[in-house]
């Protein structure tokens, strides 16, 4: 294949994973809109609604100038660097946010343990000065990345990224990252493990909320170790359908998956008959407090 080739080929592939995003990333929000006016917009503002539109709508911010950037519109090169710049930036921000969100649902499902806060709060402090790290020497140096406009035609360009070091400095980074993620869902499964248990002893259904928490701090995991191994051989050479198959996953997954965390469980709580409201997450206390959850069930006879 000669240089011409390779270069139509990529860009053909740019421009299909382009569509695929935009279309996945818009047909996601389309399908999730009637909920959100239902269960966020109608609602009482708390925390979690503001980390809920951060995640939504930042979030898309993200993803469509990822889509758009390389060749499905021509970008002069000039402003090319500030744009890739923002997209790493941008998702690395997300990663932090998503992070927030699964620790303020441990929290809850902890019994709102401040023991349990405080650590995972103090230990997020370092993976979020990791990611600035990540971010300044990865990212933000002429000599680890440029940005090169490839003139096909005078009427076919497209911008790509032209890394300058190997991948073993991402590998590295990635891995406090990962061991993070690893406490944050043995936790979860370790309080799943608790409330099974003593659901059985008392012959009673498992807590909604519990379940549903644990298998997003699950997927969530997995996605992002998924994408921590990507961010990393996306320094390789690898082969072009493989990387622009590789960059869809990651441009839309962790887009999807976090913002329906927590209108999923918003439209759980609708539909549910729990009469207890927590002052600190302004949400049922069903979510926060398994325990008493328990105690109301048994004092209403449920």
């Amino acid at each position: 294949m000669s240089e011409l080739e390779a270069s139509l080929y990529a860009l053909d592939w740019n421009n299909y994973i382009s569509v695929a995003t935009i279309t996945t990333i818009s047909y996601e929000y389309v399908l999730q809109f009637e909920k959100e006016v239902a269960y966020v917009w109608g609602r009482q503002w708390s925390v979690m609604t503001y980390l809920y539109f951060a995640t939504r709508y930042f979030g898309i911010l993200v993803v469509m100038t990822c889509a758009c950037w390389g060749g499905l519109f021509y970008i002069p090169e000039a402003v090319s660097y500030g744009i890739f710049l923002f997209m790493q930036w941008g998702i690395s921000v997300y990663c932090a946010l998503a992070k927030v969100i699964l620790i303020w649902r441990l929290y809850a499902i902890y019994g709102q343990s401040k023991l349990i806060l405080y650590v995972l709060s103090g230990l997020f402090l370092p993976v979020v000065a990791l990611y600035l790290t990540m971010d300044i020497f990865l990212w933000s140096r002429p000599s680890a990345i440029s940005v090169e406009e490839v003139i096909i035609t005078p009427n076919i360009k497209y911008c790509e990224a032209v890394f300058h070091i190997g991948p073993m400095p991402a590998i590295y980074a990635s891995i406090p990252i990962l061991c993070y993620d690893i406490l944050l869902v043995v936790l979860a499964i370790a309080v799943l493990v608790k409330h099974l248990k003593e659901r059985k002893e008392l012959q009673m259904k498992p807590n909604t909320y519990v379940v549903m928490i644990v298998r997003y701090h699950v997927v969530y995991f997995v996605m992002n170790l998924a994408s921590q191994i990507f961010m990393a051989i996306l320094w390789a050479n690898l082969p072009t359908v493989v990387m622009y198959l590789v960059l869809f996953l990651y441009d839309t997954a962790p887009f999807i998956l976090v913002p329906r965390l927590i209108i999923s469980i918003w439209e759980t709580h609708a539909n549910d008959n729990c009469i207890h409201v927590s002052t600190t997450f302004e949400d049922c206390v069903c979510l926060t407090s398994p325990r008493i959850l328990e105690e109301h069930e048994m004092n209403f006879g449920a």
